[in-house]
């Protein structure tokens, strides 16, 4: 499938705001994925043209983080934190349990309906209110797979959900990634942004006088 004229106007917008081409590559590649769901071959090819580097070096870069698919996720990626600290509050259960309420096998793995995916990650940067789960890079802090799960319901229900912080709502995974690739949704003040758990040690160097 052909990349939509819209996104090579974008692509273009976005390389303007670099004084390099090249430096342009991982908000392109969120900028692809926002219109084909993944990194595809098309997706490639347009980012090795644009900034004039070979389809290897666009693919070494797209297989080397993991926010980058090479096959199509579901309309909400969901990523329970199994690193350790979340994996012995409970992580690990959590993805167990999504695995088998979803029949998602495989890493990256799709609902037959194509609404949810699956991915056990590493480290979602929220140990203070482990375990977490993601949706399209929504915070859902200290879940059990209960909730877990009635979350994975309620989206492939087509029901709203709320992120513990951040948006109000989450949004699709095409409309996270065109926020990643750098044009705002104009949501970026809605909601919590740190929780109670966060802010403790902040608290607490106020309260003895810190200060950086």
């Amino acid at each position: 499938m052909a990349l939509s004229e819209e996104t090579r106007e974008l692509a273009r917008e976005v390389i303007a705001r670099y004084p390099k081409p090249r430096s342009a590559l991982l908000p392109l590649l969120h900028l692809v994925q926002s219109d084909e769901g993944y990194v595809s071959p098309d997706g490639i090819a347009l980012c090795a043209e644009l900034l004039g580097l070979t389809k290897a070096e666009i693919a070494a870069v797209a297989t080397f983080y993991t926010m980058y698919k090479r096959k199509p996720v579901g309309e909400y990626h969901v990523g329970v934190c199994t690193n350790t600290l979340c994996a012995v509050m409970g992580g690990d259960a959590i993805y167990s349990a999504l695995k088998e309420h979803t029949g998602v096998t495989s890493q990256n793995g799709v609902t037959d309906d194509g609404k949810v995916s699956l991915e056990h990650i590493e480290c979602n940067a929220a140990c203070d209110f482990a375990p977490v789960v993601m949706v399209n890079w929504e915070f859902f802090d200290n879940q059990t797979p209960e909730s877990a799960k009635a979350i994975v319901d309620d989206l492939r229900a087509g029901k709203p959900v709320a992120p513990t912080r951040g948006a109000s709502s989450v949004c699709t995974w095409k409309q996270a990634e065109r926020v990643l690739a750098g044009f705002s949704d104009g949501r970026a003040d809605e909601g919590v942004a740190a929780g109670p758990a966060t802010l403790v040690g902040l608290e607490l160097a106020r309260e003895r006088g810190d200060s950086a």
